[in-house]
């Protein structure tokens, strides 16, 4: 989640355990297990470590996360440790758990800072930015929405 959140952005790197005190972070993973919850995870085999994770869960009106579009359109939330970007694990872990989706749901959607290069991905995945949906995130930088038709 850490990764998920972009918390390291100004070149700072707090305890990974920091974003879980954050509530509007931590309610990306909490309880997890609901139902219609959704991840995967990335291992390097050799050396037997998770390094990128992709899940995504549905949030009611009433307990919205920050990519929320509607209540039957679930968040998405992905990280890819630093060491393992640009390899493609971002990309596979999307995929998959886009095409998993794709099973139960018409679309997914995603919060992401303008900043964020990881914005080409999404696009390359059929993202585009939710009109309107710009807000100033806890950086006092500019966040958006994205959302993806899934292809069922």
């Amino acid at each position: 989640m850490f990764y998920a959140a972009h918390m390291d952005e100004e070149g700072k790197e707090p305890a990974a355990s920091s974003v879980m005190n954050l509530p509007a972070a931590a309610q990306y993973v909490a309880n997890w297990g609901r139902p219609h919850d959704l991840g995967f995870v990335a291992l390097d085999a050799k050396q037997d470590v998770s390094v990128g994770a992709a899940w995504a869960r549905l949030y009611p009106s009433d307990a919205r996360a920050f990519g929320y579009v509607d209540d039957v359109t679930p968040e998405l939330a992905i990280g890819v440790l630093p060491d393992y970007r640009g390899k493609r694990i971002g990309s596979l872990l999307l995929q998959k758990l886009m095409s998993e989706a794709a099973t139960n749901y018409d679309s997914i959607s995603l919060n992401v800072r303008a900043s964020n290069p990881a914005i080409r991905l999404y696009e390359r995945e059929g993202f585009v930015k939710v009109e309107g949906s710009d807000m100033v995130n806890r950086v006092g930088g500019l966040s958006f929405n994205m959302i993806a038709r899934l292809r069922r």
